[in-house]
C-alpha cells in the first residue's frame, strides 16, 4: 500500500483565504453523510485527516489539504474537501451561502484538475446528483463519479447500481464519466483512484511553467 504525507492547510470560505493555487488539485463533493471525509482519510492513508461525524452539514468551509508521497516520484498535490449539499436541517441562508462558495470554487480555482463527486452506491440516482452532474457538464469542470459504501452492498447490487447510473447518464451524455467504486472500511477503489491522480499530475508537470 503506497504510504502518503499528508497535512491541513487551512479552511476557508473565501479564494483570499484558500492556499495559492501552485499545486494540482482534486476536489471532493457530495451529498450530506455520502462519506466524503471517511474517503478523504481513506485515501490519504490518515484516519483523523479530515472531520468525520455521524451528523450530516459538519464541513462548512473549503478544507484543503496538502499531500505527498510516493505518487509521481514524490509529486505534491491538493485536495479539497467541500462542504455537502442537500442537507435539509441548513437553514436557507447558510445553504444559499454554501452553494455560493461551492461555485465560485468549482469556477474560478485555477489549479483544479479534477472533481470526484460522491455518490452512495445504495441509493437510486438521486436528483441533486444528477443535477450536479449536469451542472458540471455545462461549466466544462472536469469530474469522475465515485461510489462509496460499497461495502453495505453485496457485489451484484453493486454493479446493478452502477449499470443504472450508466443507463441514466446515457439519456443525456454521450461520453460517461469516469467511474470508481470505494469503499473507505476495506480500503476498495484507493490504489485505482490514486492511479487516476498520478496520471494527472504527470500531465501537470509537462505544462509549460508547472515543474515543482
Amino acid at each position: 500500500m503506497r504510504t502518503l504525507k499528508a497535512v491541513h492547510l487551512g479552511s476557508g470560505r473565501e479564494a483570499a483565504h484558500w492556499p495559492a493555487p501552485t499545486l494540482p488539485e482534486y476536489a471532493f463533493i457530495g451529498r450530506s453523510n455520502v462519506g466524503k471525509s471517511s474517503l478523504v482519510n481513506m485515501l490519504a492513508g490518515i484516519n483523523k485527516l479530515a472531520r468525520v461525524s455521524a451528523t450530516p452539514g459538519k464541513t462548512r468551509n473549503v478544507e484543503h489539504f496538502r499531500v505527498e508521497g510516493t505518487l509521481a516520484a514524490g509529486r505534491p498535490w491538493m485536495l479539497a474537501d467541500l462542504p455537502g449539499y442537500g442537507f435539509a436541517r441548513t437553514g436557507r441562508d447558510e445553504r444559499a451561502a454554501w452553494k455560493h462558495m461551492i461555485d465560485r470554487y468549482l469556477l474560478e480555482r485555477s489549479n483544479l484538475q479534477c472533481v470526484f463527486l460522491l455518490v452512495d452506491v445504495r441509493l437510486e440516482p438521486q436528483r441533486s446528483d444528477l443535477e450536479m452532474v449536469q451542472w458540471l457538464g455545462e461549466q466544462g469542470v472536469p469530474f469522475a463519479i465515485v461510489f462509496t459504501k460499497c461495502d453495505k452492498l453485496a457485489q451484484p447490487k453493486v454493479q446493478g447500481s452502477v449499470a443504472l447510473w450508466r443507463r441514466t447518464l446515457k439519456r443525456t451524455w454521450q461520453e460517461l464519466p469516469t467511474m470508481f467504486i470505494t469503499s473507505a472500511e476495506e480500503r476498495q477503489g484507493r490504489e485505482a483512484l490514486l492511479e487516476f491522480i498520478d496520471g494527472i499530475n504527470a500531465e501537470w508537470d509537462a505544462r509549460p511553467g508547472h515543474a515543482r
